[in-house]
């Protein structure tokens, strides 16, 4: 099983690139110090978007790899359990999958661990944080979702704020350390707040894949969260 990190990483989400120039755009990143590569699954179901399935991770998995990255492999769909070994076998190192898609938690969570994954669980802005305290035992990976999933550029939710450190109460709750993900609205004006809230893998698609040069977007992000110094709550 790949080893999650638990210290800071900035996460660019693959689905602010541009399309036609994905591995490009992919490789810059990587060369620039990203060691997450964030995957974005959406089906036009349980989020009104359609995106990408496996093969764009069979893609992209032996580059990610390649640098000793991992692939972060979010899946905004419905009943994700009767596609993780799919993904698994795509490549991806973590599979996260959200507590009002999936009913079986418990053993969903397990199902992608014994796959070899990283186990993740996210929610909706709208869903309390609470809905995670149980499934939280089972996880690698807490994400908090900071913008409704289903569209890129979207405004960063205040609220996340709040939710964060209560995620990152919850990331207590196993034996081994349980990662916190922030998803949504990460940029140079907020990067540093979720940050010091809780969260330690931070994704942040646009403002790093909208802008002139990828690479250089994503060293000024993760200069942002260095330069912050260590969180009260490591």
């Amino acid at each position: 099983m790949a080893q999650w990190p638990t210290i800071p990483e900035v996460a660019p989400s693959i689905l602010s690139a541009d399309f036609g120039r994905m591995r490009e755009q992919v490789a810059e990143v990587l060369d620039a110090g990203a060691r997450v590569i964030h995957i974005d699954v959406m089906d036009g179901h349980f989020v009104p978007v359609i995106t990408f399935g496996p093969k764009m991770v069979t893609d992209l998995a032996e580059l990610i790899h390649e640098y000793g990255a991992l692939a972060d492999v979010h899946l905004m769909i419905e009943q994700p359990e009767r596609h993780i070994s799919q993904f698994a076998d795509a490549g991806a190192d973590s599979i996260t999958v959200h507590v009002e898609a999936s009913p079986h938690l418990h053993h969903t969570l397990h199902a992608i661990k014994e796959l070899g994954c990283r186990a993740g669980v996210t929610l909706n802005p709208g869903t309390p944080v609470a809905a995670l305290a149980e499934a939280a035992r089972y996880a690698d990976v807490l994400l908090c979702m900071s913008v409704n999933p289903g569209w890129g550029g979207q405004a960063f939710i205040p609220a996340t704020l709040e939710r964060l450190p209560l995620m990152r109460e919850l990331a207590g709750a196993g034996d081994d350390p349980v990662a916190v993900e922030v998803d949504g609205g990460v940029n140079t004006g907020t990067i540093v707040d979720v940050y010091r809230a809780g969260a330690n893998i931070l994704v942040a698609g646009s403002a790093i894949f909208g802008a002139p040069s990828p690479g250089e977007s994503f060293r000024e992000l993760r200069g942002l969260v260095t330069a912050a110094g260590e969180p009260a709550w490591a």
